[in-house]
């Protein structure tokens, strides 16, 4: 199992995370569902904008695919690039425990 971790470090106000969501729900969710091999993502967010989004997927490559897939979508016509300036970084770690904690709501 391999966990990606997604940066975005700065603080970004409302028009910046209105945008990244739509992006998020109309065409980042769809790439990645096609991907094979892909488990959960999590987004952590501040009240400031900033944000980390976990990715967990069976293996490496289906992160590295899911990445291709979701770079070789086109914006969409109510998309500005303007406002969607991209993460700050991307790591991959293997995942060398994982802890299920019984009762536990998923």
């Amino acid at each position: 199992m391999y966990a990606q971790l997604t940066y975005f470090d700065r603080p970004r106000g409302p028009e910046l995370l209105a945008a990244e969501d739509f992006a998020a729900e109309a065409r980042i969710k769809p790439a990645a569902a096609s991907v094979p091999g892909n488990i959960s993502t999590y987004v952590l967010r501040r009240a400031d904008g900033t944000e980390v989004v976990v990715s967990i997927a069976e293996t490496e490559q289906a992160l590295i695919d899911t990445g291709k897939a979701i770079m070789s979508t086109g914006l969409l016509p109510d998309e500005d690039p303007a406002l969607l300036p991209g993460p700050d970084r991307v790591e991959i770690y293997p995942v060398h425990v994982y802890y299920e904690h019984p009762g536990a709501r998923s």
